[in-house]
């Protein structure tokens, strides 16, 4: 879910419901956040990060200030991952539907395609690439 929020956030500015550049910028903003906390979080579980390289890197690549980024922080140390959902679901939303759009060209619909992410619920994105190629393959046979 955390995924759709920000792919939901993108697709506004796609179909261009948002249209004052400064508040593109503000997007943008956020998403350089979200993929800061994808490398601090992988920093932390897998490369095995102090508390204090984290806040330092955190505060080094965003506008956050020191008691924000604290917070942050202390968020990824108990909940591994959960940092990630957001950039890594918004990109395997929109590689499916690239994916989708590619394969079947004039009988793709966004809307259809939104259907399907949302209609089965939260899903672990293994399984939300499983609904999505047995759907372009029912699209297919017609």
């Amino acid at each position: 879910s955390e995924g759709w929020a920000l792919y939901a956030e993108r697709l506004a500015w796609e179909l261009g419901f948002e249209k004052d550049p400064l508040d593109n910028l503000g997007r943008l903003r956020d998403e350089m956040m979200r993929a800061v906390r994808l490398v601090v979080d992988s920093g932390i579980h897998y490369k095995r990060w102090t508390r204090e390289q984290a806040i330092a890197y955190m505060l080094e690549n965003t506008g956050m200030g020191e008691g924000d980024v604290t917070a942050e922080i202390e968020r990824y140390f108990v909940n591994p991952g959960q940092a990630l959902a957001y950039k890594a679901g918004m990109l395997k939303i929109l590689a499916l539907r690239e994916k989708a759009r590619k394969e079947l060209g004039d009988r793709f619909t966004l809307g259809a395609f939104h259907d399907q992410v949302l209609s089965h619920g939260a899903l672990p994105l293994s399984l939300l690439e499983r609904v999505i190629d047995d759907w372009i393959a029912e699209t297919k046979a017609g």
